[in-house]
């Protein structure tokens, strides 16, 4: 998770589980086995819903 951009380490914001709002038309979506997906970049998350 993370990576580097222009030379500059960039860490996760989120982890996995986290309850995300994104842009409307983000992501990919992915189906395994029976459940649904979404894969979205960092920079698409627009919040992070707390519980």
């Amino acid at each position: 998770p993370g990576g580097v951009v222009d030379g500059k380490e960039v860490v996760m914001q989120v982890k996995a589980g986290d309850k995300v709002i994104y842009s409307k038309y983000a992501g990919t979506e992915v189906k395994l086995d029976t459940e649904k997906y979404i894969i979205v970049k960092q920079s698409d998350i627009l919040a992070v819903i707390e519980d």
